[in-house]
């Protein structure tokens, strides 16, 4: 059974789903479509992974979301229904596919059952 929905997307790309906790990466945190050598790249490439997670603050805030999963997870009304989690920036390819990859990954170490949907990563790069 899933006991976490994290959904990554962009802004540019519509309206996101609602969520029990919503991360808004864009104005926080240095955008990597701005560099034009990551700009085409996407979350799945390494180089995007390694430059989002040496964002300062990021590692922070990944930490400060699990815990915030966990404690969700813990309430007695968590039975049965899937914490729901948005990460969002402005395209969904960098930033936020990162970050919701990265929460996948430490949630599933922890032992939590996590579905992961990336809304807008394979979108095309929006004209900014």
């Amino acid at each position: 059974m899933t006991q976490v929905a994290i959904t990554t997307a962009g802004y540019l790309h519509g309206e996101l789903p609602a969520a029990h906790i919503s991360l808004d990466l864009r104005r926080h945190f240095r955008d990597p479509h701005i560099n034009p050598a990551l700009r085409y790249l996407t979350g799945r490439d390494q180089e995007v992974y390694d430059t989002v997670l040496s964002t300062p603050g990021i590692d922070a805030l990944i930490d400060a979301t699990v815990a915030q999963v966990e404690a969700y997870l813990a309430g007695p009304s968590a039975e049965g229904r899937p914490v729901e989690v948005v990460v969002a920036c402005a395209g969904g390819r960098h930033r936020a596919a990162v970050v919701g990859a990265e929460l996948d990954r430490r949630l599933r170490a922890r032992g939590v059952e996590v579905e992961l949907v990336h809304r807008d990563l394979d979108k095309d790069v929006v004209a900014r």
